[in-house]
């Protein structure tokens, strides 16, 4: 069995008879957590272990795991800040913010990892245009350089504890006011004003980036369709400027955002005939089984060789992990950025 295009989401903190009745469909092919689905490290292992065993090759298992206002998994997991403060920390001296930001990537994925989760939707990579607030403190920088130079270390973290890298909002989240999950979302820019929100993503994609998250923002001087579901944005600016060949994720097709797509499957067809490699239908139950139905057959061998690539490579188990020098390090320096100026924080 190969892994569809469908990613989709769970209840609680267990599987349920009917979602593994679901994840067996050959469209799904990977599973998204939330935090109703943590609530431990033990049963968050448990779990996923157990959407693993369904299948051969196993389901990609993701979660949103920023740091900050973003963070999936709390209980027994390092509470990370905003990597606004990465930010902060290059204003004073780029050096040591990309020692910094390499050892945030390598302990937000080493922790994940410890529970055998294969992805985090991480790093953001949009500009801080001071009007997203749905972006706001989950951006690195205001300046392209800035953003690039942390989503790099960053990413090489999170590779250091095998995990791939997926970058987010595809080309741009930064310069809409609407937040896409409740309301359209439309950036009125010219492609000459876009092309700093984009250098970003130019330069992790040179830098080896595995994976791209796609945004649920219009940009009508461009293409009028959401760029999630625009052939222009993602085959022949993404895939064929840029050269990105690794895996395209949309975000998720529940989102406000998204209705210009039309239906649950309406939306998901135009994502993948626009180039996404898989499509996530969350908070929806029912839109999820309708498009896992619906898409009954659909194939893309090109897609499915890109997603395979994402698995992770290796992993320290929770309580190595534990007792591993640079997990106490990382830490200690985690808490350090994250401490008022003149405060001494014990991460333990």
């Amino acid at each position: 069995m190969t892994l569809g295009p469908v990613m989709v989401d769970l209840a609680g903190p267990e599987l349920r008879p009917d979602e593994r009745e679901l994840l067996l469909r050959p469209e799904v092919g990977g599973v998204i957590l939330f935090a109703r689905n943590h609530v431990s490290a033990a049963q968050l292992t448990a779990l996923v272990d157990s959407i693993h065993a369904l299948r051969t090759p196993a389901l990609l298992v993701a979660i949103d795991q920023e740091g900050g206002r973003v963070q999936r998994c709390r209980q027994d997991f390092t509470v990370l800040p905003p990597v606004r403060l990465l930010g902060h920390l290059y204003d004073a001296s780029p050096r040591e913010a990309r020692e910094v930001a390499r050892l945030f990537g390598w302990l937000l994925a080493a922790e994940l990892r410890a529970c055998h989760v294969d992805l985090s939707f991480a790093p953001v990579l949009d500009l801080d245009r001071g009007v997203a607030q749905v972006i706001g403190d989950r951006a690195l920088h205001r300046e392209p350089e800035a953003v690039a130079v942390l989503g790099q270390a960053l990413m090489l973290g999170m590779r250091d504890a095998g995990m791939a890298a997926v970058g987010k909002h595809f080309p741009g989240h930064g310069a809409a006011v609407a937040d896409s999950h409740v309301a359209e979302a439309v950036d009125r820019r010219g492609w000459g004003e876009l092309l700093d929100d984009i250098e970003p993503f130019r330069r992790m994609v040179d830098a080896g980036l595995p994976g791209l998250m796609m945004g649920h923002v219009i940009y009508p001087e461009v293409d009028p369709r959401p760029a999630g579901f625009s052939f222009r944005w993602i085959r022949e600016e993404l895939r064929g400027r840029l050269g990105f060949d690794g895996a395209v994720f949309s975000d998720d097709l529940s989102m406000q955002g998204a209705v210009s797509g039309g239906g649950p499957t309406g939306r998901a067809q135009a994502a993948l005939e626009a180039g996404c490699d898989m499509v996530l239908v969350c908070n929806d139950p029912a839109a999820a089984r309708r498009v896992v139905a619906d898409l009954e057959g659909y194939t893309d061998p090109a897609a499915q060789l890109r997603l395979v690539r994402l698995r992770p490579r290796r992993h320290l188990d929770w309580q190595s992990l534990r007792a591993f020098p640079q997990w106490h390090t990382a830490r200690e320096r985690i808490a350090q950025l994250a401490a008022p100026p003149g405060l001494v924080l014990d991460p333990e």
